[in-house]
C-alpha cells in the first residue's frame, strides 16, 4: 500500500526528538531560546521533516555535520510556524560552504547595457532547487541581532512558492493578500526614499534593491528586531 505524503509525514512528526538535537538547538540556537514551549513543539516536528526530505551537502572541502543541519533547518523551520506549509517545496538541496564563494556572471544593468561581476557572496538560491550558504556566515549570524542569512535566504524561498520573486509569499487569502500589496508596497518606497537620501533605516538599506530583497530583509528584522 503507497503511504501518502502528509502519512508520511505525521509519522516523522510523531517521532521523538533526540536528546543531542534538543542539546543542540538550546544551546546553539538563540531564536529556538526565545519561543515558548508550544512553539518549539511546532518547530522541532517541522525541523524532523525538512531534515528528512531535504539533502544537505557539503562544497569545497566542507564537511556538513548534524550540528550544521539542525541549525540550518532550525531557522528556516521559525518561517513556517502557524502557517499551512509544504515545507519550501521548490527547495530539493541545501548546499553548504566552508566561507563566502566566488561567483562570476553577466548582468543586464539598469540602462541595459550587460556587465560582467566578480563578487562574494554568503547565500543565494539557484533555479534547480538548490540554495546555498556560507557556513561561517551561518555561523556568524546565530550571535547578529541585526541579520540572519537562513531567514533571509528561506524568506526568498518563501516568496518564490508560486513561482515568482516578487515580495509577496503565497496568501490564501483575498484581503489579506489586498492588504499586503498596500502594506508592502508603501513600506518597499519608503525604504527606497530613505536609502536615496542615505537616511539611517531599521531595515537594511539592501531591501530597496527590489522587492523581492525588501522581503527578506523585513522577514529578518521581524524575527530578530520584533520590537522594533
Amino acid at each position: 500500500m503507497k503511504i501518502t505524503k502528509e502519512a508520511r509525514r505525521r509519522r516523522i512528526r510523531s517521532q521523538p526528538l533526540p536528546e543531542l538535537w534538543q542539546r543542540i538547538l538550546e544551546d546553539s540556537v538563540p531564536l529556538y531560546r526565545r519561543l515558548p514551549a508550544d512553539d518549539r513543539r511546532e518547530l522541532t516536528a517541522h525541523l524532523q521533516i525538512l531534515l528528512e526530505e531535504k539533502h544537505f551537502e557539503g562544497a569545497a572541502g566542507l564537511d556538513v555535520t548534524e550540528r550544521m543541519r539542525l541549525i540550518v533547518a532550525a531557522q528556516a523551520a521559525v518561517l513556517l510556524l502557524h502557517r499551512p506549509t509544504d515545507f519550501f517545496p521548490k527547495l530539493v538541496s541545501i548546499l553548504l560552504y566552508p566561507g563566502e564563494y566566488a561567483v562570476s556572471e553577466d548582468v543586464e544593468t539598469d540602462d541595459g547595457v550587460i556587465a560582467h561581476i566578480d563578487e562574494s557572496r554568503a547565500g543565494e538560491f539557484w533555479q534547480a532547487g538548490v540554495l546555498v550558504l556560507s557556513w561561517e556566515d551561518v555561523e556568524h549570524d546565530l550571535a547578529d541581532r541585526d541579520q540572519n542569512v537562513v531567514l533571509h535566504e528561506f524568506a526568498h524561498q518563501l516568496d518564490a512558492e508560486d513561482g515568482e520573486m516578487n515580495g509577496a509569499p503565497v496568501l490564501t487569502d483575498q484581503g489579506l493578500r489586498d492588504r499586503w500589496a498596500i502594506a508592502m508596497s508603501d513600506a518597499f518606497e519608503g525604504l527606497a526614499v530613505a536609502a536615496d537620501h542615505e537616511r539611517e533605516t531599521l531595515l537594511d538599506p539592501y531591501g530597496a534593491e527590489d522587492p523581492a530583497e525588501f522581503f527578506a530583509v523585513a522577514t529578518e528584522a521581524f524575527f530578530l528586531l520584533p520590537i522594533e
